[in-house]
């Protein structure tokens, strides 16, 4: 009977441990990736010249990650992107991967991302410096700011993209 008892309340205790560790900065963090879902329209620079991109968000891989599909709007396209971003939950940390038209070299390395309220930060650790993305949530009129930057020499960063974000 005892071990019978045993697995009875590991059976019991099991999902409430995952619950556990799933909650608090871990569904924060979570929600505020759930805010990037739905159709957008992104506008801004990319060094210095004009875009517009088609953005598509949506819950994938059993809702772990949200993919960001993004297309520039010309025709052909001159430029599109999947980024899957999704929360670690046992690290307290984001981990994003960007694939790109570049190709596979370019989506090495994934990004650690943290967040600071409504912004999420992902930092790249390419081998020929280092690159950061900041998205900044704007909850009150549901929409998006994206900055991109690279390292610079002197330990700056200049800008590299930077877009608004509104819902389509």
């Amino acid at each position: 009977m005892s071990r019978a008892l045993s697995i009875l309340v590991s059976l019991i205790i099991a999902p409430v441990l995952r619950l556990a560790a799933q909650s608090s900065p871990a569904a924060s963090m979570d929600s505020l990736l759930e805010h990037l879902v739905g159709t957008w329209r992104m506008t801004g620079s990319v060094r210095g010249q004009p875009v517009t991109y088609a953005m598509d968000g949506a819950r994938v891989l059993q809702r772990r990650f949200v993919e960001l599909h993004m297309e520039d709007v010309t025709r052909p396209p001159t430029y599109e992107a999947r980024v899957f971003i999704g929360v670690d939950s046992g690290g307290g940390r984001y981990i994003a991967h960007w694939l790109d038209r570049f190709g596979a070299a370019y989506s090495i390395p994934h990004a650690i991302g943290e967040q600071h309220g409504d912004t999420l930060m992902l930092r790249f650790s390419y081998p020929d410096g280092a690159f950061r993305d900041t998205f900044v949530y704007h909850r009150q009129a549901d929409w998006w700011y994206f900055r991109l930057e690279g390292a610079d020499s002197t330990g700056g960063w200049r800008l590299f993209a930077e877009y608004d974000v509104r819902r389509r």
